[in-house]
């Protein structure tokens, strides 16, 4: 039977008061131990309404959502900003081509890329996001695709298009598909990714840009 810890502890010390008056005449016997109280049943609070554990959860459930939906904005915000930055500078590159604008162009292609990257969590089970994220980050890529590469240029094997250098040529031919790239657009060259099937096939997105403001890797 387990006791009190309030009455082990009296009992503890009139045990060793008694041990330390043996030999000696008898001290009158201490008073015994008032008996705890006992403990008070715990209340166990009452369990909430189906009904109202049903509107917490849901409220929960719609503030997590609000909360995810608002860090997403926030970061394509982010991502955006920079984008917009970064072709501003490719612009000012392009009408005054120099080793000043060329800088600020790898300064904001390299700052562009922080809050891009952030955003790439967000991919994984939302096709919104996914379904178009091939024309922003497809990599790698076959260089030759855009512009001329080293003759010992390593493309990727079977890649139909991994010379194709739609930068200087007014037609190409990967494959099947012969494409007229006397004028180049952004729908035109959001045409040639993936051409004639090859993953390696980009031409629009960061990477690509990455290639014409450094050259090749």
């Amino acid at each position: 039977m387990r006791m009190p810890l309030a009455t082990a502890s009296l009992l503890a010390i009139a045990i060793s008061l008694a041990g330390c008056g043996e030999g000696k005449d008898k001290a009158a016997a201490p008073a015994p131990a008032p008996a705890a109280a006992p403990a008070a049943p715990a209340v166990t609070p009452a369990a909430p309404a189906p009904a109202a554990a049903a509107q917490t959860d849901d409220a929960a459930a719609k503030a997590v959502v609000a909360n995810y939906a608002n860090m997403v904005s926030a970061v394509f915000d982010d991502a955006e900003a920079g984008a917009k930055k970064l072709s501003t500078a490719v612009d000012a590159f392009l009408a005054k081509p120099n080793d000043e604008t060329l800088k600020a162009a790898r300064e904001a292609w390299i700052a562009a890329r922080v809050p891009y990257m952030q955003s790439e969590v967000f991919r994984f089970g939302n096709t919104i996001i996914d379904d178009w994220e091939g024309q922003v980050n497809a990599w790698p890529l076959d260089e030759g695709l855009i512009d001329y590469v080293a003759k010992d240029y390593q493309h990727a094997l079977g890649n139909p298009g991994a010379t194709a250098n739609i930068i200087a040529n007014t037609e190409i031919q990967v494959g099947e598909d012969k494409v007229d790239v006397k004028e180049i657009t952004s729908e035109k060259l959001a045409s040639l990714n993936e051409l004639g099937g090859s993953e390696a096939n980009v031409a629009t997105g960061y990477h690509a840009i990455e290639f014409l403001l450094w050259g090749q890797d």
